[in-house]
């Protein structure tokens, strides 16, 4: 199968921009015609929402309306300047198609995440094998359907199945990997594509913190926040993962947070139709356990109610001392949101730094000083003043990550870049052809550096 779909890309029949743009056409009328199964898949594999599982669908949506307003002008040679000394002569540098690219995607967006990458792929004349998550079926099952509905097995085909299906791919040497998932199955991706050189993309995730300070609009804060935590039922890989809030505003804060909740959940939050259900069992009881042990210190400042048949969480607040919390110890993934409270920026700051770097960053407050202190001493896959999630929203912003929290970007021009090949040219003529540059050397050092500039 991999032979089969490279063959395309290895004939250049791929890299036309006439062909790209026939894919795309096909990607956009698999949008424009299922919305309402993509919809119904996601219910059934996390109870989302109807809005949530829409805006999947509009992710992908604005993806390939800027790819295709731009393509010409990605795909355009760029002229690159060339040295006096090594005139005449044209250089330029030529973007191509890297072959046949292995996509594996999550359980957590499992329609957008799955086929975003696919877009840029295809933008960039590659032919693609996507591996979706088991752990989403119905969706899974969908985006099998849709694929091989909408294009040639040859250019696009969906392989299904566990995580041993998943090792079985990761053997083949595919000519790029872009996996989306946790850290622990990156490192897993990165150790099999090393065994064939197969450069990667890995989106992961991390304990992506959020800074309340000082110059904060603590209402409008408050529901930003309950919003991003409770969003998928907080498994999204740039949630607000925990919080840290200056000690004199904590209090308002939280109940602000528990009149949000309320707002947008209703008096019985856990049974809210506005709130995705966890993924699985064993999900939820990693969230259980965790919950059980703040229950127990007597930490929960608000909700903490479980439904396990159901494998729901209401939106949990609690209350932390310090780092050493087993809150603290991996990214939640979950409906809560652990608070720490912090005495200034410089505290918040030092202790970011401490800790490995996260795919999102997020402060709510400030003064403009203070968010270019952030900027300049943190290090970050990407940073959202005053809101949370929504830097993702925007196709033309690089998302991705840096160290624990992922590498490479996608999104835009930087997806289509990331699925290219940055091949370097230069053409010269023959009727300049000076003979000092051969040997024997007649020039002395002092004539060639003057002459070289």
């Amino acid at each position: 199968m991999l032979n089969e779909l490279r063959e395309p890309v290895i004939t250049g029949q791929t890299r036309p921009e006439s062909w790209r743009r026939l894919q795309l056409e096909r990607f956009g009328k698999l949008l424009a015609g299922h919305e309402n199964e993509v919809i119904e898949a996601l219910a059934k594999d996390l109870e989302k929402p109807p809005t949530e599982a829409f805006f999947e669908i509009v992710a992908l949506q604005q993806e390939l309306k800027l790819v295709q307003k731009n393509l010409s002008k990605w795909m355009s040679p760029k002229r690159v300047k060339v040295p006096l000394s090594l005139q005449p002569g044209e250089a330029i540098v030529k973007l191509e198609p890297l072959g046949c690219v292995l996509i594996i995607g999550p359980w957590n967006y499992p329609f957008s995440l799955t086929l975003q990458p696919l877009i840029s792929a295809l933008a960039a004349g590659n032919t693609a094998i996507l591996k979706p998550s088991e752990q989403a079926p119905t969706t899974s099952h969908l985006i099998d359907d849709l694929i091989s509905k909408y294009f040639p097995p040859e250019i696009v085909s969906v392989i299904q199945g566990d995580g041993t299906v998943a090792a079985k791919l990761l053997e083949q040497p595919f000519d790029h990997i872009f996996f989306t998932g946790g850290g622990n199955i990156g490192k897993k991706v990165m150790a099999a594509a090393a065994q064939h050189l197969t450069p990667v993309t890995l989106e992961l995730g991390g304990k992506s913190p959020a800074i309340v300070i000082k110059g904060a609009d603590l209402k409008v804060t408050a529901k930003r926040l309950i919003w991003g935590k409770g969003l998928n039922a907080g498994q999204t890989c740039i949630a607000p993962d925990h919080l840290l809030v200056e000690q004199q505003l904590k209090g308002l804060l939280i109940d602000e947070m528990k009149k949000a909740v309320g707002n947008f959940y209703g008096p019985t939050p856990l049974y809210s139709k506005h709130l995705a259900r966890i993924i699985n069992d064993r999900q939820f009881q990693r969230l259980k356990s965790l919950l059980n042990g703040a229950r127990q210190k007597g930490q929960i400042l608000f909700g903490g109610e479980l439904d396990e048949q159901a494998k729901r969480i209401s939106p949990t607040l609690i209350e932390i001392e310090d780092r050493n919390d087993p809150l603290m110890e991996e990214e939640l993934f979950g409906p809560i949101m652990p608070i720490l409270s912090i005495a200034n920026l410089e505290i918040a700051i030092k202790d970011i730094c401490c800790q490995p770097r996260p795919l999102a960053l997020y402060m709510f407050g400030g003064t403009p000083q203070e968010r270019t202190k952030l900027l300049n001493e943190t290090s970050s896959g990407g940073v959202c003043f005053n809101d949370v999630v929504m830097q993702a929203g925007i196709p033309e912003l690089p998302f991705g990550g840096i160290g624990p929290s992922g590498m490479g970007r996608y999104h835009g021009k930087a997806g289509f870049e990331t699925f290219s090949h940055e091949k370097s040219i230069l053409q010269r003529p023959f009727w300049l052809d000076l003979k000092f540059r051969y040997p024997p050397y007649e020039l002395n050092l002092s004539i060639l550096k003057k002459l070289l500039g």
